[in-house]
């Protein structure tokens, strides 16, 4: 059993286009070749998970044009890796659990803006496949973005074909 109080909550956001590609951004000052990944971001305390989804997406991509098309059940975990320098493990959290949620865009293109928020987490962006993210992501994180290609597949139009 998984003690979830050791992980920082999370959530993910798959951002789909209306043809079933979904949004890719590949991480500001990270070396490829797996450097690419969805939106995703700390859940803060008190806030409701859809809205922690929106308002990550919304920092991260400047996309709020959106409409809900679905969320994974319960939470998805992973550990961060031994060799993980990253301020959340100097924190004291094992890993992330998260849930996540499936979007589609509805806006124009222009809505795109990277550096709304603050320093960018993306340094670019590009429409892809769904199921070729789990190869593009850091391998640490793959047996999650896995499990939201299973979850989300129907939404890309990918339903009866191997993920």
């Amino acid at each position: 059993m998984t003690d979830l109080a050791a992980y920082r909550p999370n959530v993910g956001v798959v951002l789909f286009h209306p043809d079933g590609r979904v949004w890719l951004g590949r991480r500001a000052g990270t070396q490829g070749p797996h450097n690419w990944q969805f939106p995703q971001g700390g859940v803060d305390e008190g806030e409701e998970l859809e809205a922690a989804a929106l308002r990550e997406l919304a920092e991260e991509t400047g996309a709020v044009s959106v409409t809900h098309l679905g969320r994974t059940e319960g939470w998805l975990v992973y550990d961060f890796p031994a060799d993980h320098g990253g301020s959340k493990l100097a924190k004291g959290w094992k890993g992330q659990r998260q849930v996540w949620f499936a979007l589609r865009f509805d806006g124009e293109e222009s809505e795109f803006d990277l550096t709304r928020h603050g320093p960018p987490e993306f340094d670019t962006w590009r429409w892809g496949r769904l199921d070729e993210a789990p190869e593009l992501v850091i391998p640490f994180k793959r047996p999650t973005y896995e499990a939201v290609v299973s979850a989300f597949q129907s939404f890309a139009g990918l339903s009866g074909r191997a993920a």
